[in-house]
């Protein structure tokens, strides 16, 4: 039987939480060796804010990196797992949590590295199966490859992702749209799927929603715009953005859509996914990421405005991003039952 089958779907990120799942950073093609322990101070800063109110689940490869994770952080409400990881995106490569009245599973997707680009990370696959069996849930294993980061819910049974990330030939071939809509919903309780077009420049996974368009509610979506004529995201997001505005469902009633601008460019070796809508929606805290741009406050607000339950923690996140990826990237979250 499915997981929809079985009475399962996927909730909101704002539901209550058991537990946030992270991986901690050492991968030095990711994060060169002048940055990492910036990126690791990251970490620090994400503990630190879910900790008092979850559990955070932390992965490490060896004894000798959970000593050191130890004289970093205060241990209440972490735990450790000796789990080695090629990266930490745990986010794509991790199961996908849903749940039923007093019962919670994990799917587990297949990874394959973004349409196998990078062939050093897909034993992360195995990782992300380790963290199902951690749990001690029931895991249901679909054999589709799809990442975390590529789908936003509103935990009513509306799923937002775009054509660029699930249609691309890299992950499923054998499955086209209306295929793919059905193991969402036979899997994620997905009823009705939003197809966006493309995602952000600087983006290695092929348009992940994560950077686009995120529920805060049911009916309340924060999408990223670029208001900037010349540059390279300003067209797919005003397409997106429209798409958006547009939507009705069943009931005939429409999204609530509230655009925030990208900040300012942050370079790599190119442009990177700066994005604020990467933020993590913890028990008591959001966790946003900044990038020392003019923006930075203006986006701040507009998140404070929409979590009145919850005090929004800016991160700088300018290293986090130079390994294409910010804070919702890393993070997964286990829901309460």
């Amino acid at each position: 039987m499915t997981p929809l089958e079985q009475g399962y779907s996927m909730p909101a990120e704002w539901e209550r939480h058991d537990a946030t799942w992270l991986a901690w950073p050492k991968n030095p093609l990711t994060f060169p060796p002048e940055m990492v322990e910036k990126v690791e101070r990251v970490y620090v800063q994400m503990i630190e804010a879910l900790s008092p109110a979850e559990s955070v689940h932390l992965l490490v490869d060896d004894e000798k990196t959970e000593e050191k994770v130890r004289s970093m952080v205060s241990p209440g409400n972490l735990v450790f797992h000796l789990v080695p990881t090629a990266d930490v995106w745990l986010r794509d490569y991790g199961p996908i949590f849903v749940k039923r009245e007093g019962r919670v599973a994990a799917t587990k997707w297949r990874f394959n590295a973004w349409g196998s680009k990078y062939d050093d990370l897909l034993p992360d696959d195995e990782a992300g199966r380790a963290v199902a069996r951690l749990t001690g849930l029931d895991v249901f294993e679909t054999g589709v490859v799809l990442e975390g980061g590529s789908i936003e819910v509103n935990g009513k049974g509306m799923l937002i992702t775009t054509t660029q990330c699930l249609l691309n030939r890299n992950r499923n071939p054998a499955l086209d749209r209306r295929k793919l809509e059905r193991l969402l919903l036979d899997n994620l309780g997905a009823h009705h799927v939003l197809w966006l077009g493309r995602g952000i420049s600087g983006d290695d996974t092929d348009g992940h929603v994560d950077d686009v368009a995120r529920f805060v509610d049911e009916r309340t979506v924060v999408c990223m715009v670029e208001n900037d004529t010349h540059k390279e995201n300003h067209k797919p997001l005003k397409e997106n953005l429209e798409l958006l505005s547009k939507w009705k469902g069943p009931d005939g009633g429409k999204l609530t859509v509230v655009p925030v601008e990208m900040p300012d460019e942050v370079e790599g070796d190119g442009p990177l996914p700066a994005s604020y809508a990467n933020f993590y929606i913890g028990n008591s805290a959001v966790l946003l990421p900044v990038f020392d741009s003019r923006k930075d406050d203006k986006a701040i607000e507009a998140i404070s405005g929409l979590f009145k339950g919850r005090k929004v923690v800016p991160i700088d996140c300018r290293e986090l991003v130079y390994g294409f990826g910010a804070i919702h990237c890393v993070t997964q979250h286990q829901p309460s039952p």
